[in-house]
């Protein structure tokens, strides 16, 4: 199962990046690394594929800590020294500001978004062309039924997105790849699990969602790919 989660891995990354042309010759992609396990697998992979590909570009870690108090930028950097990564770490507040008085509503919506502009201005400083994130199969499909839901629109996450005029564009690597193959894959990597001291970690809409989801995905196997499949085309978010 081991050897078949990274060989999966490998091939499905392969194929989303080359369908799309997500990486091109002397691009600068800034990995945004959470600490989760999907974000580390990503940043793995993508340092790995330079090895095999004749297209040659560079990339940097980088790593937001939310600011809950549970040093997540000490972990996260001790594992890019670790490793070798080029890294940058952001220390912020963005977690506190997130679940104020004044948001208690949707503080998950807040802090994604804060952590997202912190990552842009970032690359914006390092003149990084190109940031990847790790969002996969599962999270496509769940942020298409939070933006029904709780945003009133049909849209969802796009494999390669351009902002600021084509100044800088999103990449998602993952988005062919289910959950569970990541998980695998990270386990046998034995990567570190980074808490970042979320007090709502479980709690939020995304988990609702993705129970609701996982409740029929028992009834019928073929609910997800019939899902996935039928959101191909849907129109991209704008925020960045």
């Amino acid at each position: 199962m081991t050897q078949y989660a990274a060989k999966e891995m490998k091939r499905l990354t392969g194929k989303a990046i080359h369908e799309h042309h997500m990486t091109e010759g002397g691009d600068h992609i800034l990995v945004s690394v959470s600490g989760g396990k999907d974000s580390m697998s990503l940043l793995w992979l993508l340092r790995e594929r330079i090895k095999r590909v004749p297209i040659k570009y560079s990339i940097t870690a980088a790593h937001v800590d939310p600011g809950f108090g549970s040093d997540s930028a000490s972990m996260m950097k001790a594992f890019f020294i670790k490793h070798d990564f080029d890294h940058e770490i952001i220390k912020s507040d963005c977690g506190p500001r997130a679940h104020g008085l004044d948001n208690l509503e949707n503080p998950c919506f807040l802090c994604s978004m804060l952590r997202r502009k912190a990552i842009f201005k970032l690359a914006s400083r390092l003149k990084c062309n190109k940031i990847a994130f790790g969002h996969h199969k599962d999270d496509w499909i769940e942020t298409f039924f939070l933006n029904i839901f709780f945003g009133g629109s049909v849209s969802t996450m796009m494999p390669v997105q351009e902002f600021f005029g084509g100044d800088v564009t999103v990449i998602r690597p993952f988005y062919m790849i289910d959950e569970r193959l990541i998980e695998k894959y990270a386990e046998s990597m034995g990567f570190p699990r980074i808490d970042l001291g979320c007090p709502t970690a479980g709690s939020s809409k995304r988990a609702d969602i993705k129970k609701m989801l996982n409740s029929l995905y028992r009834t019928n196997k073929k609910i997800k790919g019939n899902i996935f499949h039928a959101i191909q085309n849907i129109k991209s978010e704008c925020r960045p």
